[in-house]
């Protein structure tokens, strides 16, 4: 009886940790970042988005004819530049 249960311990301790990791990894690759099919009534749309560290990103947002890059982190969303005419200006 116990020989029994630990032999389903032993097999099905790995397969629930290997599902575990998978469903982790494919969450981490499916995150924001991958872009989304745009819509006819988007106002706001993601240009460009890069990862430059733990939690935080750089995106470029397209907004009324106007380019804003923004940082945004896991406490918020900072402007950091408005392109109007070509070239980024800091706020």
């Amino acid at each position: 009886m116990i020989l029994d249960y630990l032999l389903r311990l032993a097999l099905l301790l790995p397969l629930v940790g290997a599902l575990a990791w998978g469903s982790l990894w494919l969450w981490k690759r499916l995150q924001i970042g991958m872009p989304v099919a745009p819509t006819r009534d988007q106002l706001i749309r993601i240009a460009e988005l890069r990862p430059i560290g733990a939690g935080t990103k750089l995106a470029v947002l397209e907004f009324g004819g106007k380019q804003l890059l923004v940082a945004i982190t896991r406490t918020g969303v900072t402007s950091l530049a408005i392109d109007d005419r070509g070239e980024f200006d800091a706020p």
